[in-house]
């Protein structure tokens, strides 16, 4: 098994793999010229992110600068709008649904580590590489994330779905709520 197979089955990987440095290294090159282009060069701009991205439905917006590791593992709904500075960590899958809204300085997570430091750091002679792991995140339609808000990995948000703004989404959050906090529960059904 490949090491970026073992990535996407949420299995201990190496993330200096060859494969994965290279596809790194195509993700920072499309979001060089992607978050230094001019915003009036809409159709250039869409092309980017089609060669970035595993799927980008009609009408996505993105704002730059916008960051990423691989961008291959995300999918995106139509007419979804993202605001600037926003950073996807897709070690694992990132799916977000139609009519979303996310906010400034957003930050989805996919990947994590073992908590114990001697299980994280393995050492190999005179270099040390550190196990990581990965976890899908998934957010429905019609959602709206606020500024600053943090999501972890492997959690869902469901449909028509508000996330207040500095929120930490530890947990899986149910359809049609408003939720906020740190870290991020529901407050109210809407």
């Amino acid at each position: 098994m490949t090491e970026k197979e073992k990535m996407l089955k949420g299995e201990y990987y190496n993330s200096r793999d060859p494969e994965l440095i290279a596809l790194y290294h195509k993700a920072r090159r499309l979001l060089k010229a992607y978050n230094t282009l001019s915003s009036e060069l809409a159709a250039e701009r869409q092309k980017i992110l089609k060669d970035l991205f595993g799927g980008l439905g009609d009408g996505v917006w993105i704002e730059a600068p916008f960051y990423c590791d691989y961008g291959e593992n995300i999918f995106i709904g139509e007419n979804t709008f993202v605001n600037t500075n926003c950073m996807f960590l897709d070690n694992n899958i990132i799916t977000i649904g139609k009519n979303g809204l996310i906010a400034p300085y957003v930050q989805i997570y996919t990947a994590s580590h073992p908590l114990k430091a001697s299980e994280r750091i393995i050492e190999t002679g005179k270099t040390s590489h550190y196990l990581t792991f990965s976890k899908p995140v998934a957010i429905g339609d019609n959602v709206w994330i606020g500024g600053n808000a943090l999501l972890f990995p492997g959690i869902t948000i469901g449909n028509n779905v508000t996330i207040g703004a500095g929120s930490v989404v530890t947990q899986n959050i149910p359809d049609n709520v408003l939720a906020l906090g740190n870290p991020c529960k529901v407050v109210r059904e809407l």
